[in-house]
């Protein structure tokens, strides 16, 4: 009797460190974002964002659940964090659990904004939230450094997904 109990302890201590499992958050540097974009035959949808970004953190819900809807024409959604180092990847990936922030999420090692931001597009200013949008196929880019609404993410995403 007492291995049985044992054995459910084990299994309930089990599922309940899966279950508060934090996310594995990779550390990029800009050249790895730039293959990344430079060799994908999806339309992508880089957002930049952090946690200390309130209008970064609302848009991203519906950000998650629009590229679902369009799944089946090769849309992706990555979610870029720029926050600080000390938030790497602990923080991050806490904050993203807590959130329901289940898409990709990639950290940016990069410290220079003069740097990065014009690897990205040359007009971005670094400003948070920033959302890029990419078809290679098409040769579609498109940067927009603000919060979407719903709306207008998706009526973006679609122009991104036919524009020729």
């Amino acid at each position: 009797m007492k291995s049985i109990r044992y054995i459910f302890l084990v299994l309930v201590l089990a599922l309940g460190v899966s279950a508060n499992a934090q996310r594995v958050i990779s550390s990029w540097k800009i050249t790895d974002l730039q293959n990344y974009i430079g060799h994908s035959d999806s339309v992508l949808v880089i957002n930049f964002w952090a946690t200390f970004c309130k209008s970064c953190v609302a848009e991203i819900p519906y950000y998650q659940t629009i590229t679902d809807k369009y799944k089946e024409h090769k849309v992706k959604l990555m979610l870029v964090s720029l926050d600080m180092k000390e938030s790497f990847p602990h923080e991050i990936s806490s904050f993203a659990a807590n959130h329901h922030f289940y898409k990709q999420i990639v950290w940016l090692n990069e410290t220079d904004a003069d740097y990065f931001c014009p690897k990205i597009d040359k007009n971005w200013s670094g400003a948070l939230p920033t959302t890029f949008f990419v078809n290679r196929k098409t040769g579609y880019r498109k940067l927009v450094e603000r919060e979407l609404s719903e709306k207008e993410f998706e009526a973006e995403l679609v122009k991104a997904m036919e524009n020729p």
